[in-house]
């Protein structure tokens, strides 16, 4: 695909569904009882993944466009897949489905692409195997393919060396199904919390106390009506183009800005970009905002410690931001970028320095030093990751030369709509 510059962003930009709330939407809805209606859905390839694997399972979900009804039957109602389940390319809905597979008296077996099948899923099953699960796979289940057979489970105490929503999630999605045993995990930083939030509205009592989340087993989940916010990790994207594209002025509606999700915003801050925050919405269980961003003049900073859980995802797009920012950015403590669908500090990197930029990748992050023009006339890929698919992209509205994107189809995984949005709002 070739990508020209821009002389400016203008509009207003509807950001589609939260990914990581419509795939719990979907997944809570299945083992609820009664009816879920979700509406502003993510109909990207990675929640169809979700719903595909549900619908094997013989829950029926009815999808029209971004509204989405769950017919749930309680636990008791998912039946033995006659199929593989496929994931697809997404990590979240191998991590979380194999939390709930694990309370089913049944067997599963669950693969996904080329690039799952590299994710590690051992910081998973590994607890569910303390729990009594019964979990096998390549690595002895460290690696997809992996099969399941769920059944009577203990509660645990665990301790997590990474601050990883999908680790807490499948934890405490299995913690759900123990006869009345408390399960708990604790983090070393708070990781998303939308799992918690989103049980709590499904009727589940969910403890927090600081860093540890426990829940108690044999609770039955009730249908629920789920507004899905804007994902504030797609309009990372519109908000950095806003910030480094000249003339430029954008407002970005109904973003979701869960106090665990906005690592985004504060980075923004902290490089003194012109962003005004407005709310929108209190009162469901994740709050909500109209974003506005225009053309900044940004300056470096150092992103580590307890903020990185609460951006990880948007590390791509800030590292491009860093590139137009007067000095040194530093991010660190980042590791967790290497086994995301990519090795995120290696591929932002390689793609960054064919534009120009001066970026260097350490252990746990990278380096980058602005504020430098980007070249363009070159060929630059996505490696089959959505997000550095979406940076590139953005990076282009910048560069001399047009740049020619490979893989530019991965982008449909979480923002199915982002080409036909930022060609909207070019000038």
């Amino acid at each position: 695909m070739k990508l020209h510059s821009s002389t400016g962003l203008q509009g207003e930009i509807h950001i589609p569904g939260d990914k990581s709330i419509s795939h719990r939407a979907v997944m809570f809805g299945s083992v609820a009882e009664g009816k879920t209606v979700i509406t502003n859905f993510l109909n990207g390839a990675d929640c169809l993944s979700t719903i595909s694997c549900f619908k094997k399972m013989g829950v029926d979900i009815t999808v029209d466009g971004t509204n989405v009804e769950v017919n749930g039957k309680g636990f008791e109602g998912l039946q033995e897949p006659a199929d593989i389940l496929d994931v697809g390319n997404s990590g979240t809905t191998t991590r979380l489905i194999l939390g709930l597979l694990a309370g089913t008296p049944f067997h599963s077996c669950l693969i996904g692409d080329e690039s799952i099948a590299k994710r590690p899923m051992k910081r998973v099953t590994e607890p569910l195997k303390q729990m009594g699960v019964s979990i096998d796979g390549r690595d002895h289940g460290n690696f997809t393919p992996i099969s399941i057979r769920g059944g009577s489970l203990r509660g645990i105490t665990f301790k997590s060396n990474v601050a990883s929503a999908q680790v807490k999630s499948a934890i405490l999605l299995a913690g759900l199904r123990t006869e009345g045993e408390l399960t708990s995990v604790t983090e070393p930083h708070k990781s998303r919390d939308h799992t918690e939030r989103m049980l709590k509205s499904f009727g589940a009592e969910v403890e927090e106390n600081g860093l540890t989340v426990s829940i108690k087993g044999g609770q039955a989940l009730k249908a629920a009506q789920i507004e899905v916010p804007g994902d504030i990790s797609s309009a990372a994207f519109f908000l950095a183009a806003g910030a480094i594209v000249p003339n430029s002025k954008l407002i970005l509606r109904r973003v979701g800005i869960n106090p665990t999700r906005s690592g985004i915003l504060e980075v923004l801050e902290q490089m003194g970009a012109a962003i005004k925050v407005t709310e929108v919405e209190t009162a469901s269980f994740e709050p909500m905002a109209d974003l506005e961003i225009q053309t900044s003049d940004l300056k470096g900073t150092t992103i580590s410690g307890e903020l990185i859980p609460k951006l990880i995802d948007e590390i791509p797009i800030i590292a491009l931001m860093a590139t137009q920012a007067e000095g040194k950015t530093i991010i660190k403590d980042a590791e967790e970028l290497k086994v995301k669908e990519t090795n995120r500090i290696d591929t932002v990197v390689h793609e960054l320095k064919k534009l120009g930029a001066d970026i260097e990748a350490t252990e746990d992050g990278m380096i980058i030093n602005g504020k430098k023009p980007l070249t363009g006339g070159v060929e630059v890929s996505s490696h089959g990751d959505h997000r550095i698919g979406m940076m590139l992209s953005i990076a282009a509205c910048l560069t001399e030369k047009t740049v020619e994107l490979g893989q530019a189809e991965a982008i449909n995984v979480s923002y199915p709509g982002f080409f036909n949005d930022l060609a909207r709002v070019s000038q």
